[in-house]
């Protein structure tokens, strides 16, 4: 079996073998004052439970179903909001990147820059984001099997930079459905790199309310306690005060104010876990 990595990010450190990570945020930036709130309420509920925990929020999403949607504040904007997060909690922050120059320009201030799973295969963004030693998550594609994650791993790693984290976000069954399996999480692990289980996005319905996507936002929590159970690095989870009017992905995001019974639930699962791993 391969020895688990330990991937440093901040003063977080984030490994299979390790107590769970939790990646948490709004889907996009709205205002500081609202990233804040949110990453207040999340880093006190994390700290209640023993979680070690990274915020995370989207400057543009730039994959929106419609050209209609809104796609953010934009990368200037976001990154100052995310930076003074971080400066003022002292934890942590994720964003996504979309192209080689927002690897970049990302990565002088984000702590971890991500890989959307649509762009999951694409040589030279993952080349420049290796190159710049930031930690690069990245999210297996819908339409990818995990046995082919390592490929795609070994190329951030070509460049020096093993810095890798790998999540798991559900594949496409059909249209507008995605479905998680599981085994792809002790697979995915085999590389050693730490594996994240994105609980609000493998929910999601793609393009599944014609315009904007679907999702089912009820099972998020289902989701998160299966890959827990199996012993994963960490949980991704979305959420929001307002997930119904929030600007994206609302119908996946989890209330903000369920996120400390769920949090602490799972902190108890990836003890029981951690204590007895499965290896696969």
């Amino acid at each position: 079996m391969t020895q688990p990595k330990h991937v440093q990010i901040g003063q977080v450190t984030c490994g299979n073998d390790l107590p769970l990570t939790v990646i948490a945020g709004p889907c996009q930036l709205e205002s500081l004052d609202h990233a804040m709130m949110i990453a207040e309420q999340m880093a006190e509920a994390c700290a209640k439970a023993g979680a070690s925990f990274v915020f995370k929020a989207s400057y543009d999403k730039a994959n929106r179903t419609s050209l209609s949607g809104r796609r953010g504040l934009g990368i200037e904007e976001g990154l100052d909001i995310l930076a003074t997060v971080r400066d003022r909690l002292g934890c942590p922050i994720l964003t996504d990147i979309h192209d080689a120059e927002q690897a970049i320009r990302a990565a002088k201030t984000a702590d971890i820059i991500q890989i959307p799973a649509f762009l999951c295969r694409q040589t030279d963004l993952l080349l420049t984001a290796g190159q710049t030693g930031a930690v690069i998550n990245i999210k297996k594609g819908q339409f990818l099997a995990p046995w082919d994650m390592p490929n795609v791993a070994a190329k951030v790693a070509s460049t020096g930079n093993e810095n890798i984290l790998l999540t798991e976000r559900g594949a496409s069954f059909g249209y507008n459905t995605l479905v998680a399996d599981m085994r792809s999480l002790p697979i995915m692990a085999r590389t050693g790199y730490p594996v994240i289980m994105d609980a609000t996005h493998s929910v999601q319905q793609p393009g599944g309310q014609g315009g904007s996507s679907g999702g089912q936002r009820e099972f998020a929590p289902v989701m998160a306690r299966a890959a827990v159970a199996l012993g994963v690095a960490g949980v991704f989870i979305e959420t929001h005060e307002d997930p119904d009017n929030a600007p994206s992905d609302g119908p996946n995001m989890i209330h903000l104010d369920r996120m400390p019974a769920l949090i602490a639930s799972l902190m108890a699962f990836d003890k029981l876990a951690k204590a007895d791993p499965l290896s696969a």
